[in-house]
């Protein structure tokens, strides 16, 4: 039988979609995997990145560089991970402030251009007051904001509407407040906002607390309430805010490992085995436990449903406090 170029051709393309897929998969890593980073060199992120990245290196046998995109409030490196090709040979770290940007209207990007892989870290914000205030407890402080005319308080902590901005909205919401009954400080992060709280700038702050865990060892502020579903380990004498007061409400910054969609599933699950293993390396768990970050690995369907629920929520404490329509 003669076999016509037509024919040829068909058998070809018959034969590259039967082993495409598999070849995809068999031959992952192909190279160096890049790890992105949205956020500055120095901070929480890049550092849990950089741990991260230097034993997945051993357990994969490829270099992990590690490359820092900063700007646009996390547009510019949460875009270049959702745009680079799907072959796993770029991932990067998201955080919370995928479910903030498009609702602020800086990117159409939400967590749907992402192949999850895992959560890796989630820390809960908490409230702080200076070590000298007068209001013991979380009682004391929302009676004395209830009892104030709105703005009069003043509060510090992240960039508005950052992460420790709706921390704090969310808290007086709750407790049905007005979402903006505490005027808020923009700040470069935490550490500035704490700082103002220490010397007595503003009456309140909202971060988690290893990012407070300086100012609080020096007696110079305390917490009086962290925004969890159960009290933390490493603060185990700190109420939640909702047993301290009976109104609902948690809120927090989280990290996680994602890919650009359309992975191949099969890498996926190979990134994610892989990345399973590190984060159960001794050398990681004893870096997370020493710097007080809190550790998970909430993987693929779980961590998809996880950043939902938190864009959800970002969206409407947002529209409180009349930064998004």
């Amino acid at each position: 039988m003669t076999l016509t170029k037509r024919h040829m051709l068909a058998a070809f393309a018959a034969l590259m979609t039967t082993t495409a897929l598999p070849a995809t998969a068999q031959s992952w890593p192909d190279g160096p995997v890049t790890m992105i980073v949205p956020w500055g060199a120095g901070g929480g992120t890049d550092a849990t990145a950089r741990m991260i990245g230097s034993l997945l290196e051993a357990e994969i046998g490829v270099p992990v560089p590690v490359e820092n995109r900063t700007g646009g409030s996390g547009v510019i490196g949460h875009s270049a991970i959702a745009d680079a090709a799907p072959d796993g040979q770029t991932i990067g770290v998201a955080t919370l402030e995928i479910g903030t940007m498009h609702n602020l209207g800086l990117t159409d990007l939400d967590y749907t251009a992402y192949t999850p892989l895992g959560l890796y870290n989630s820390d809960p914000a908490a409230i702080f007051v200076h070590a000298n205030s007068d209001h013991a407890d979380i009682g004391a402080l929302l009676a004395t904001l209830e009892g104030t005319a709105d703005r009069e308080f003043k509060g510090s902590g992240s960039a508005q509407g950052g992460v420790n901005h709706l921390a704090l909205a969310g808290m007086l919401m709750a407790a049905g407040m007005p979402a903006d009954r505490v005027a808020w400080v923009p700040s470069e992060g935490a550490a500035p906002g704490l700082q103002d709280l220490a010397a007595g700038g503003v009456e309140v702050a909202t971060a988690s607390l290893p990012e407070a865990a300086a100012l609080m060892e020096a007696g110079l502020i305390r917490p009086l309430a962290v925004f969890s579903t159960a009290r933390l380990d490493i603060a185990p004498d700190v109420p939640t805010f909702t047993e301290a007061t009976g109104h609902e409400f948690s809120l927090g910054s989280w990290r996680g490992l994602v890919a650009p969609t359309g992975l191949d599933p099969a890498v996926a699950e190979q990134l994610t085995a892989a990345l399973g293993k590190v984060l159960e390396a001794p050398e990681y768990t004893k870096f997370m436990t020493d710097r007080g970050y809190a550790m998970q690995w909430t993987t693929g369907a779980e961590f998809e449903a996880f950043m939902k629920a938190s864009d959800a929520a970002l969206s409407d404490t947002l529209k409180a406090v009349g930064l998004s329509n």
